[in-house]
């Protein structure tokens, strides 16, 4: 019997060093081995501002997920636009 296969997101995480929540959500990803680009905004000036054009939004973290971003931590949202179900809350 072979194992269903996940599908394969584009996830891009906006953080800067000093965010918890950023941390928080990069090692959530981690957990769930989900591969992940991150973007520090502190450090790149032109995606921060395409970050607040596009979110209207200057805080952190966001995770965009396939294109959508999700301003904060969401775990729910992250979790469902992951396909992630029967994870631990």
């Amino acid at each position: 019997m072979s194992t269903p296969q996940l599908q394969r997101h584009r996830v891009i995480v906006f953080t800067t060093p000093t965010c918890p929540w950023c941390t928080r959500a990069k090692s959530y990803l981690r957990q769930h081995r989900i591969a992940f680009r991150e973007v520090d905004v502190s450090r790149d000036p032109t995606a921060a501002r395409d970050l607040v054009r596009r979110t209207g939004q200057t805080g952190v973290p966001v995770v965009e997920i396939d294109g959508k971003p999700i301003v904060g931590f969401d775990r729910a949202r992250v979790d469902r636009a992951l396909g992630l179900t029967g994870t631990r809350r």
